[in-house]
Parts: C-alpha cells; structure tokens; sequence
C-alpha cells in the first residue's frame, strides 16, 4: 500500500490516514488507487467492521491535486477519484471521519458518506467547485440540500462559502467537536463502538436508514458527466491556468 496512505488495523477498526502534508493530502491517482484497493479489501475481511478516514500534518484533505483533472477529462469514466466516491457511497460497513484543519472538494463531499464525523472547532469546510467553474461532485448537488436543507445548500454550493467546525455541528455534518489533537482518538473510539456492534444488525439499520444507495450513485455519475465536460470549457481553463500561474515555483 502506498506510504501516502497509512493503513493500520485496532481491532474491528480498518484506519486509513491520508499522508501528504506537504500538500495538505492532496488526493492523487496513487492515493485514490490505494484507498480504493483498502476498502475493496475491508469489505470482504469479516474482521474489519468499521473504517476511518483520517488526515496527517494537521489536515484532513485539500481535495483533489489539480493536476490530475487533466486526466479526468480525458476519462472520466476510469478517473480513480470517481471510482473512490461511488465504492464510499456503496460501503455496507460504518465510516466515520477525524476531521482537522482543510476539509475541501471531495474532502468535503466524502464526509455526506460517512455515518460518523468528528471534528475540530477550527476545521475548515469547503467546497468550492463552481469558483472553478465545474459543478459539484460526490453526490454533494443531492447529499447536501438533503442534510442541509436548500437556503444553506445554496450558500455552500453555488456561493462557496466556507464554513468550520462549529457551523459544520449546527448543521449536522458533525456530531461532535473534539480538540484537534483528540479528533482522531474520539473518531476511533467511536468506530470501536461500532465494531462491538452485532455486524448484521448494523449492516440492516445502515441500509434501512439510507435507502436504495443506486440514487446516489446516479447522481455521482451525472455529476461526473457533466464535470468532464466542464474541465473542457473556456472559463474552467481559465481558472485552472490562474491557479497554477499562482502556485510558487
């Protein structure tokens, strides 16, 4: 498994740490592979009953690296970013989420997927898709007026405006804020509270409480449609090649 993401097991706890603080753990093609080829693995092992997502170096994640949306366009269909959503979004054991410092894009957009999110009170919360004039991903033009109700779906979505921990508590995208330094300890105390679970009972609930999961997964696939096509037009061009004008060389 890639040094980029950590793989370690606590029991019935399956814990994936997000490793590239140099970058804010960016997610790229090799990082999605591997998180994809860990939960492919965790939903087959009997003895893994809940999975945490995790960020080193005082983030959770920046989003997608830039750079490889290049790549997307040309594929969306096999862009391993797309492949990771839908294998979250089909899950069938519990996910829960240590949030701190950047949570932005599909670090965003993943914890809609998750049962369970802890938080830090200074996390911060993005998603800033149409500032690059791409629509929203992950299921988030579904998930979030659905958990968040429209008038805030408007103001997070289509005005992009940030939010933290606090507010992320307010509007049920957090169940609970923890310190920074204890977000990850609280996530994996909770997810061991899970793993003692009777499996299939919790399976049952799991499904029963979030329906037919081929809605959202109609909805990611939509949404990814029309994100290729976006990367393609004039005014996401323009915005990439400001971002990366901007990046220190």
């Amino acid at each position: 498994m890639s040094e980029k993401i950590i793989v370690s097991r606590d029991y019935g706890v399956l814990r994936l740490l997000m490793n590239r603080p140099e970058k804010k753990n960016a997610l790229d093609r090799e990082m999605y592979r591997a998180l994809i080829a860990a939960l492919d693995a965790a939903a087959g092992d009997d003895a893994v009953r809940a999975v945490v997502f995790a960020g080193a170096g005082g983030n959770f994640t920046s989003g997608n690296d830039l750079a490889d949306f290049r790549d997307f366009a040309a594929s969306a269909e096999t862009f391993p970013a797309l492949t990771f959503i839908r294998a979250a979004a089909s899950f069938d054991k519990p996910l829960v989420a240590a949030v701190t410092g950047d949570a932005v894009g599909v670090g965003a957009t993943l914890l809609f997927h998750c049962d369970l999110v802890y938080a830090s009170p200074d996390a911060r919360f993005k998603m800033p898709f149409i500032d690059l004039a791409l629509p929203p991903e992950g299921g988030a033009s579904l998930l979030v007026p659905m958990r968040f109700g429209m008038a805030r779906a408007s103001q997070y979505l289509l005005l992009g405006e940030g939010f933290d921990g606090e507010a992320a508590l307010r509007l049920g995208l957090v169940n609970q804020l923890a310190p920074a330094e204890a977000a990850l300890d609280v996530a994996m105390a909770a997810a061991r509270r899970l793993a003692e679970k009777p499996a299939e009972a919790l399976r049952a609930a799991r499904r029963l409480m979030r329906g037919d999961p081929k809605e959202i997964l109609a909805r990611i696939d939509a949404e990814a449609a029309l994100f290729a096509k976006a990367l393609t037009s004039p005014e996401a061009r323009e915005r990439f090649a400001a971002f990366f004008a901007s990046r220190p060389r």
